[in-house]
């Protein structure tokens, strides 16, 4: 799609990861019209300011000109916030994509009155900082076209993967969508040891993360699997096979695997409670 051929996008909510994504589409060259909606003339007055967008507090007429909506609300407040946009919405039919969680494209789509072209994204917070993972899911009504577009607008803020059913988004949730606290944890546990080790909690901060960005990096540069990079670094005898050896002894592997199916179950059940 050329530049001039750009969609205009209306994002309804202008929180964090709504400028996250306008901001990774615009930094990326895009040249359609972006609209912003808010309650908070604050954070819309910093987003036109930081990205020299649209703003407005009305969104009937965001979505009156828009091809390609974003709902950016909380999932507690979308059924409320789609009953007020649906005539809009059935008016324009626009493509519309949900970044909520556990709302389902069937339960969004009944709240907007129907018939539409549907995309719902599990995004990360890593996409604050251009490096998020999200999964896509789309009703049959979307496009080819209409993919390529909401793939653009998430590729602007990391990598973008499309799922085949939409039950597959909780397995997405369980490993991107609430991975970052995986790690978190992780690192958190590591910084706390290196500092009963000696370290100061400075040192300690600042090696646990260099340590896990290279670790990350490793994976993404070179063509072996986090398995075959475990073992080139873990000589036999020496002190990596000593404290791998001690993970898989208090049973690491099972315990992250019973953490993403309690991820999993908790998504399936906020998706039945969301939909009441």
């Amino acid at each position: 799609m050329s530049s001039n051929q750009d969609p205009t996008i209306a994002f309804i909510g202008a929180g964090n990861m709504a400028a996250a994504l306008i901001g990774g589409i615009k930094e990326n060259g895009y040249q359609g019209t972006i609209i912003a909606t808010d309650l908070d003339s604050g954070k819309l007055d910093q987003l036109a300011k930081d990205f020299g967008i649209s703003v407005t507090s009305d969104n009937d007429q965001a979505i009156a000109q828009a091809d390609f909506v974003v709902l950016a609300v909380k999932p507690q407040v979308m059924k409320t916030v789609c009953e007020q946009l649906a005539p809009a919405v059935q008016k324009r039919k626009p493509v519309v994509v949900s970044i909520a969680a556990g709302l389902t494209a069937d339960t969004l789509e009944t709240w907007l009155g129907g018939d539409l072209a549907m995309v719902r994204c599990m995004p990360n917070t890593p996409a604050l900082v251009q490096t998020g993972a999200s999964g896509l899911f789309a009703n049959d009504r979307v496009s080819a076209e209409q993919k390529a577009l909401a793939t653009r607008v998430f590729e602007s803020v990391g990598i973008a993967v499309w799922v085949n059913t939409e039950a597959q988004l909780h397995a997405i949730t369980a490993v991107s969508g609430s991975g970052p606290a995986y790690y978190f944890l992780f690192m958190e546990a590591m910084q706390k040891s290196a500092e009963s080790l000696g370290l100061d909690p400075g040192t300690a901060a600042q090696l646990v993360a260099q340590t896990a960005l290279g670790a990350a990096r490793m994976v993404n540069e070179t063509d072996d699997s986090p398995e075959q990079l475990r073992i080139k670094v873990s000589s036999p005898g020496g002190t990596t096979e000593q404290a791998i050896h001690s993970f898989e002894m208090d049973g690491l592997r099972n315990a992250v695997q019973q953490a993403m199916n309690a991820c999993v179950r908790r998504s399936e059940e906020m998706a039945e409670e969301l939909a009441q």
